[in-house]
């Protein structure tokens, strides 16, 4: 039902960003074939959810034999991720060159931490290594200590997956009119540096300094943190706007008038020193039932096991429950073509001998492929 049904993708397997991707494209209803190493350690875990939504095929790549069971599948394919370092593909005989040629229209997407070219293109890396020459951990956290790593979620996942994502479908669309695939040089830091845009032209502006903890979204104002309450659990505020300000303070009953001065930033730390104490004397319910549903930007913090339990998100079933597993529902949503999670994840190799026969292997080959143990 999915708006990408009809589009076949191939996914060489990796870990974290590239398999999101592909959950995503899978979600909104692409066929996507995950090609797994036959050798690897393990053949996965059916509650890994970033693996949901697609069949797997075990192959040694390393024998010629096994990539051009590849390089067929991509003669038939819309587009490719991979996530390995620059030139991995390109020495098992799968690089960009040699699959446009077999398939001019295929989009080849390419994601990794430093990007395809540069001094540190061959350099291992993880997502806190390419938020922090991007600039994104050095404006989060506190003053007084390390900047602190937001998960790897800016890096992985947005600056990395979603632009990956976004790349690919931007391809797909445009070989609508040109009729041409064409390759995706999907980098981390590129796609943080992106995510960082409006900073940057804040601070262009004199609205944002490299100080942490000391501008308007970093946690420096009092009006837009994170609060303990007194059963040691966290309450969010976001009161930016004047009015929702002066919401705030009228539902926390506050007649202090320093907190007139809302925009005064010199008295933001005792503003935010008195805000702390005042959070501490309820408990976070008693804060919810005050303020939550109302124009304050309230809400709860909630940990990973709260969340799926939120009424809202219960409402909107945000998440779901599949074979026993808690897991994120499809985003975004569709009004006519809804996603779905089309499986649940698979074991590597799983799948091997129906998606040959899917993509066109007959009976005899798949013989001979089994014979040869090369599947």
């Amino acid at each position: 039902m999915g708006p990408l049904k009809g589009m076949r993708i191939l996914e060489m397997a990796g870990i974290g960003p590239g398999p999101f991707c592909a959950m995503m494209l899978s979600d909104m209803g692409a066929e996507v074939i995950r090609i797994d190493r036959l050798s690897q350690k393990g053949s996965g875990h059916r509650a890994n959810v970033l693996n949901r939504g697609r069949r797997s095929i075990a192959l040694d790549l390393k024998e010629p034999a096994s990539v051009e069971i590849v390089l067929r599948m991509i003669e038939q394919a819309d587009a490719l991720i991979e996530g390995f370092r620059p030139g991995v593909m390109e020495r098992l005989g799968l690089g960009p060159d040699v699959c446009l040629e077999r398939n001019p229209k295929l989009v080849f997407g390419r994601m990794t931490g430093w990007g395809q070219t540069g001094p540190l293109a061959q350099a291992a890396g993880h997502d806190i290594n390419y938020i922090s020459i991007a600039g994104a951990l050095g404006a989060m956290g506190y003053s007084d200590r390390p900047p602190a790593p937001p998960l790897n979620l800016v890096g992985d996942f947005g600056g990395g997956a979603m632009y990956l994502l976004a790349g690919v479908l931007a391809a797909l669309l445009e070989r609508n009119s040109s009729g041409k695939g064409q390759v995706i040089d999907a980098a981390m830091t590129d796609g943080t540096a992106s995510l960082l845009s409006p900073f940057f032209g804040l601070m262009e502006m004199g609205m944002w300094t490299t100080d942490r903890h000391s501008n308007k979204l970093d946690g420096g104002a009092h009006f837009y943190g994170s609060y303990e309450c007194s059963d040691g659990k966290y309450i969010s505020i976001g009161s930016i706007e004047p009015k929702f300000y002066a919401l705030l303070l009228s539902k926390c009953e506050i007649s202090d008038e320093e907190f007139l001065a809302q925009q005064d930033q010199d008295s933001w730390p005792s503003l935010r020193e008195k805000l702390i104490e005042l959070f501490k004397t309820k408990t976070r319910e008693h804060w919810c039932n005050l303020m939550e549903g109302t124009d304050v930007c309230f809400a709860p913090v909630l940990d990973l096991k709260e969340a799926p339990k939120h009424s809202h998100n219960k409402a909107r079933n945000t998440y779901v429950e599949i074979e026993g597993v808690v897991q994120p529902a499809p985003a975004p949503r569709f009004s006519r073509t809804q996603s779905q999670i089309q499986s649940i994840p698979a074991m590597a190799g799983e799948h091997t001998e129906q998606i040959l026969i899917d993509w066109g292997y007959d009976d005899s080959e798949i013989k001979q492929l089994k014979a040869a143990k090369l599947i």
